[in-house]
């Protein structure tokens, strides 16, 4: 049995360009797709990464599934924050993918839930099941699964109203100037390097509030809180770079503003709040850090100060005082 996805074209552009930002996946490996037969044009198969295609011309792309739907072996798992019939909140490890996709060759979360047995709606298709949002691989933190379509509808419309809301925490370099700021800069694909995003006049409107919850021992780190207004893919690591800072640990944006290094990025999504879809009373969920992030605050920061405003209530009230 075979996966397949249909594309329209909708402005000049080489092929393996067009399926690396459509896939989410880079040139090469598109371009490997495309030399073993995998992709037609109008209907016939091309064997050409650098075809230049036009404007509304049908691409079809044919891939294998996975043998098994679940990996053999998954040598993980996953804390669950909370759970009952409707849905799930998790706390998602960094450096667990959410879904499986052509690019992805390691177990994913949806693999997990499904090795679990644990029932998963279906409205997003048989590789994103029970998925209403999803987060970077790197990225840590809370997420919230659906388990029924019904759930899965009233969360989804939630996170398009905005009613659903999530609260990043990241440590950058170096800090912000301002206790509070916001940057409200459009976002689209980099046009010099189609893997990253980046500020782009004419791009998607993108705006981002940043709280400042505390600087390090030397004060060359911050730890800051960050609400998203909008959800642009890698939002908060765009809007940091065009103001010369970076997350620590991200070697992908801001990569040469900072010299101080982590483990693994430190951008945690701490809490999440939305209607419960059943009993529809607002529900608040916070995820602890894990071992990296935690032990990094520990070393950097004098933890009595950052322990009074690493509260989702202090968090939540602040922004809502401020841009409410």
């Amino acid at each position: 049995m075979e996966q397949q996805s249909n594309f329209k074209v909708e402005y000049s552009q080489r092929l393996d360009l067009f399926l690396a930002e459509r896939l989410n996946q880079t040139r090469s490996q598109s371009a490997n797709l495309i030399k073993k037969g995998a992709v037609s044009v109008d209907g016939k198969i091309t064997l050409k990464p650098g075809l230049k295609l036009k404007a509304s011309q049908e691409i079809e792309i044919e891939f294998p599934q996975k043998e098994c739907s679940v990996p053999m072996e998954i040598d993980f798992d996953v804390e669950i924050v909370y759970e009952d019939d409707s849905l799930m909140v998790i706390n998602k490890p960094s450096g667990l993918t959410v879904h499986p996709a052509p690019s992805v060759k390691d177990a994913t979360l949806v693999d997990w839930l499904k090795h679990k047995g644990i029932r998963l709606s279906t409205i997003s298709g048989e590789e994103r099941h029970g998925i209403v949002h999803r987060l970077d691989k790197g990225t840590s933190g809370v997420m919230v699964v659906a388990k029924t379509n019904e759930a899965h509808a009233a969360l989804a419309k939630q996170l398009e109203d905005k009613s659903m809301g999530r609260y990043y925490l990241a440590v950058i370099a170096p800090p912000l100037k301002e206790e509070i700021s916001i940057i409200d800069k459009p976002i689209s694909r980099n046009p010099s390097n189609r893997i990253k995003m980046g500020i782009v006049q004419g791009g998607k409107e993108a705006k981002t509030a940043f709280l400042s919850l505390g600087l390090s021992k030397t004060q060359k780190e911050q730890l800051i809180a960050c609400k998203l207004f909008t959800g642009r893919t890698h939002q908060i690591r765009v809007h940091l770079e065009s103001v010369s800072r970076q997350i620590v640990g991200d070697g992908v944006y801001g990569a040469n503003i900072a010299k101080v290094t982590a483990e693994r990025i430190l951008l945690h999504a701490y809490t999440i709040y939305f209607k419960h879809p059943i009993t529809q009373k607002r529900v608040f969920f916070s995820a602890k850090f894990d071992k990296v992030f935690e032990g990094f605050l520990e070393k950097k920061f004098e933890m009595e100060k950052l322990n009074e405003k690493i509260i989702p209530e202090y968090i939540h009230n602040s922004f809502t005082d401020t841009w409410s």
